[in-house]
């Protein structure tokens, strides 16, 4: 019976608190699926053992301290690139060993030591492996070089630009991990390169002379591979541009070398206020206490964090994992922002989910968890055209005058649009 005609009779105190209490108990049992499996769904914190036994064997192979593993250059210096470490740390098979050879000729790889800590070498579903080691399925080269047509919307050099208000600064070509599922996977090319300063000029020339860019991403690559020196520089330029708002930077070091996040780093990103970073996980697995401290020291250094995670075959497209990686990424101060569907890039295909089941996710997700852990699903149009927000069909239909609504529960009811027929406050 709905709260409209229960209003219609007088009830007690008591009645209403039973009734109350039945909703209660709905709702808790609306829920249960997930709590029987929330506690199964590891994050970094919970594979601690796993984790320290990997980082143990690396520091002996390297012959390292732990004064060298907390260095962000150190691990930039040690990304494993080769099948004879990866054999020699985690057992990779020669057969294995001999796929990611032959992948490696036309997709360079190369994996951070922290982030290659995060592995589970026994679980061959592994996430952290799927995204960073090559697999065979990257042979089928169905797809596209640049599905976004990024070579169309570049009037400048380095500059990609699909909105109106807002375009991107590409600074580098260089990661501390290629994701296999990368959308500029062309640009990675064999050798890490750094924007040249004259480029970068031009850029920052085509921000001035288009007064209508009050935003601006500098993007990768990873924003954060540029020194300190040269994040300040490129920061400072854009403060001095009077119409440009805010600034946004591009990185997955927070996942894949939380290192990266230093002291010094922190002191250059708080003088230039406001800045937001939107960083990359697609999985609980990711959420480590060393990612957590680096999101304590950049919040603290007043940046604005949010998430822009991908929607993964066979690592995420699964609506428990979704919902735990946003509730985890919350606790440590990440907003979850974006679900990206997987661009069909040549030799990703196989990471390609149904939108169906983005959708699924999302209707899910809204209602059965905190607002603020519920992200945008976003499908890229192709040629440039932006992004395209994907939402579950909770309007039904409607006449200018009601509509008829479908809630996160599937029940469906009216809502006048017309102010003298509003139904009564519940």
């Amino acid at each position: 019976m709905s709260v409209r005609v229960l209003k219609k009779w007088k009830l007690s105190e008591e009645e209403k608190r039973s009734i109350s209490l039945r909703r209660a108990s709905e709702l808790r049992r609306s829920i249960t699926d997930y709590l029987e499996v929330k506690n199964d769904l590891k994050t970094g914190f919970d594979l601690q053992e796993l984790i320290g036994a990997n980082k143990k064997k690396m520091l002996e192979y390297f012959n390292a301290t732990e004064d060298d593993w907390e260095n962000w250059r150190w691990q930039m210096a040690h990304r494993i690139t080769d099948v004879k470490t990866l054999a020699d740390l985690f057992g990779f098979s020669a057969k294995r060993c001999a796929q990611i050879e032959g992948i490696g000729r036309l997709y360079r790889w190369a994996i951070s030591p922290y982030f290659a800590s995060l592995m589970d070498s026994n679980d061959e579903h592994d996430p952290v492996i799927r995204q960073s080691i090559p697999a065979i399925e990257e042979l089928d080269e169905s797809g596209y070089d640049d599905p976004m047509g990024e070579e169309f919307t570049s009037p400048a050099p380095c500059i990609t630009r699909r909105y109106p208000d807002r375009l991107i600064i590409n600074v580098t070509n260089q990661c501390a991990m290629y994701c296999r599922h990368c959308q500029r996977r062309r640009n990675i090319g064999e050798i890490d390169r750094h924007q040249t300063v004259e480029n970068l000029r031009a850029a920052l020339d085509y921000i001035r002379k288009n007064k209508e860019i009050r935003d601006v991403l500098i993007t990768g690559g990873d924003a954060l591979l540029l020194s300190d020196r040269k994040i300040d520089w490129l920061l400072s330029e854009l403060d001095q541009i009077d119409h440009v708002e805010i600034k946004r930077l591009g990185t997955r070091t927070i996942v894949t070398l939380p290192q990266r996040i230093t002291k010094e780093l922190c002191a250059v990103l708080k003088k230039h206020p406001p800045i937001f970073i939107n960083t990359q996980f697609n999985h609980p697995q990711e959420i480590t206490p060393e990612t957590k401290k680096a999101c304590d020291m950049l919040v603290e250094a007043g940046v604005l964090l949010g998430n822009q995670a991908v929607l993964l075959k066979e690592i995420n497209n699964d609506s428990f994992i979704m919902k735990k990686l946003n509730q985890e990424l919350l606790k440590i101060r990440v907003k979850p922002y974006y679900i990206f569907h997987a661009k069909a890039v040549k030799g990703t295909r196989h990471f390609i989910t149904t939108v169906d089941e983005g959708l699924e996710i999302i209707k899910k997700l809204r209602g059965f968890t905190s607002g603020i852990a519920v992200p945008t699903y976003i499908i890229n149009a192709p040629h440039g055209y932006g992004k395209v927000p994907i939402l579950p069909r909770y309007m039904q239909r409607h006449n200018g005058h009601w509509v008829r609504l479908k809630n996160w529960e599937e029940r469906e009811m009216e809502y006048s649009l017309l102010p003298e027929a509003l139904p009564e406050a519940e």
